[in-house]
Formats: C-alpha cells, sequence, structure tokens
C-alpha cells in the first residue's frame, strides 16, 4: 500500500527573504507523484523517463518551440516570479526555454574576500558536516561521498568536510555562478540518470544524488583552498551548459553556466574546517526545513 503521509505531503521551505515558513508550489506535483508510487506502471515510466534522454529531447524540442510562449504569462503568475529583474520585455522572449534560461540584472555581490555566495536561486540545506547527512532525507539512507564523486582521492579529502546542498526548482533563474573569486579546473563529466531532484522523489531514493548525471569542477581559492562544485541534472534536464571557459580565473559572481529546462541541484563540497555557514541555513537544516534563497546572498564565511 502506497504512504499516504507520501501522496498528501507538502514541501515547507523557509522564505530567506520573507522571514517565513511557506508551503512550496511545486511544477508538475501531480506526475511526480504518480512517478514515484510504488506499482509497476509508475516504475516502468519512471525507468523510461529516467533512462532515455529523448525524452528530455522531446520535452526540450516542444519548450523551443514559438508556440510555447503562450505558457509564460500563466507561469510567472502562478509562481510569482520578480518580472522586474528580466533583462528583457516577457513579448520578447523567444520560447518558453528562452524564459527559463533568461538571464537576469546584475545583483550586489558582497566584496568581502572571506564571504561566500550562494551561487544559484534556490532551498538549500547545509551540513557543517558531510557525516551529518546520513539519514537526513530518507532514514537509516547514507549519502556515500565516493558513489558521489566517483573518485577515491577526493571522496578520502573531503570525508569530514562541510557540503551544502542547493535545489533548484523550474520557476527558479536557472544560471549559477561562482561563489568565490577561484582558479577554476577543467570540468569533469559523471554519467547518469536524469531522476527528479524534487524532496517527493529524494525520500524515496537518496541514492539520487549518486545516480544522476552531474559535473564536477574544482575551484582553487587561496582563503578556502578547494572547493568541489558540483551540477546535477534532473528530470527533462538533459543539459547542464557550462558557459565559463575552463582553467582561468573568475571573480565571485561571475556566470559558471545553466541548467537548460527542468529541476536540478547544485552541491558544493568544502574540506573540513574552511567555512562557517550562515546561522539561519545552519538551524533550518537543523530542523530539516531548505532555506529559499537568491543568489548574491551570503551562503557562509571563512573560519
Amino acid at each position: 500500500m502506497q504512504d499516504k503521509t507520501f501522496l498528501n505531503s507538502n514541501i515547507i521551505i523557509f522564505n530567506r527573504k520573507t522571514k517565513k515558513l511557506e508551503k512550496e508550489k511545486i511544477y508538475g506535483k501531480k506526475v511526480l507523484l504518480f512517478l514515484y508510487k510504488k506499482n509497476i506502471f509508475s516504475k516502468f515510466f519512471l525507468y523510461l523517463i529516467s533512462n532515455f534522454t529523448l525524452f528530455s529531447k522531446i520535452f526540450a524540442l516542444f519548450k523551443k518551440k514559438k508556440f510555447s510562449k503562450k505558457k509564460i504569462y500563466s507561469f510567472i503568475k502562478t509562481f510569482e516570479i520578480d518580472k522586474e529583474e528580466f533583462t528583457k520585455k516577457i513579448e520578447d522572449f523567444s520560447s518558453f526555454r528562452d524564459f527559463f534560461i533568461r538571464e537576469i540584472k546584475k545583483r550586489k555581490i558582497s566584496n568581502n574576500p572571506k564571504e561566500v555566495i550562494i551561487p544559484a536561486d534556490g532551498r538549500y540545506l547545509v551540513f557543517p558536516n558531510i557525516n551529518e547527512a546520513d539519514g537526513f532525507y530518507v532514514k537509516g539512507e547514507k549519502f556515500n561521498l565516493y558513489s558521489f564523486l566517483k573518485d577515491k582521492k577526493l571522496s578520502e579529502k573531503y570525508t569530514n568536510g562541510a557540503m551544502a546542498i542547493g535545489r533548484l526548482a523550474p520557476s527558479d533563474y536557472h544560471r549559477f555562478h561562482f561563489p568565490v573569486d577561484c582558479f577554476a579546473t577543467k570540468e569533469k563529466i559523471i554519467n547518469g540518470y536524469l531522476y527528479s531532484v524534487n524532496p517527493i522523489a529524494i525520500k524515496k531514493n537518496i541514492k539520487i544524488f549518486e545516480e544522476n548525471k552531474r559535473i564536477l569542477t574544482i575551484l582553487k581559492s587561496d582563503i578556502f583552498k578547494e572547493i568541489l562544485f558540483i551540477e546535477i541534472g534532473a528530470t527533462n534536464v538533459g543539459s547542464i551548459i557550462e558557459t565559463f571557459k575552463g582553467e582561468n580565473f573568475y571573480k565571485k559572481g561571475d556566470e559558471k553556466g545553466y541548467f537548460d529546462l527542468g529541476g536540478s541541484s547544485i552541491v558544493i563540497i568544502f574540506e573540513e574546517n574552511i567555512i562557517k555557514f550562515e546561522k539561519d541555513l545552519i538551524e533550518n537544516s537543523k530542523n530539516k526545513i531548505e532555506t529559499k534563497t537568491l543568489m548574491g546572498e551570503i551562503l557562509g564565511k571563512s573560519i
């Protein structure tokens, strides 16, 4: 029998801007609930969607067509997106996909070299020690750093490090930025599936983080040493587009890339005793509540 609490569950987040708890509006919630039921039909469709990029490509094809523009106005209204941040008028977007990967007006970025900024709009959880992530989403399930990084040396180096997880919803600004001044190495692609990273899905299978397609970049910083920056693809995100040119120096707030359609996540991992996350992020995470934050806000400071 399907867990009733799962079927009726709402996602409660803390909005950093309003300083209030909110019930998140979930794009495609009915589809997600169907896909993650425990029956043979749901499992079959979930397997097809998550294991074959054809479905993501078909989805993307429709969203690139001119007729998809019709959905933009209602989408903005439903999810209360701030139009004032757009760099162009709504009618000037060529398609829903064009709107989805939109650029925004420049935000204020801290010039304090000891501060790390939020790299992308989203809902964040922080773990001052990665081991605290064990059993966080699903009781009894462990987060396996080696399986996630697919690199023994890196997993050993960061075994007691700190981790921040940022979940982007379809309504978010989907470009991601460098969190500190750094020298970025060439990215490493870790191929995988395209499962949803929505909490509805994560609570059913924590190993999604270890199985989904992801891209890892090492960011070298004088103050924060070597930071692991990982972008995770998800349902309908067949492409993680890197707009930065590897092996160069970048300023905090410079664009690194964007997700092309769908929900997705970013994971940032620091070495041990390097960062102190902001108090509100720590407190909310202890209570298993994601904090909705915007790119450019403060993630933490150097110890």
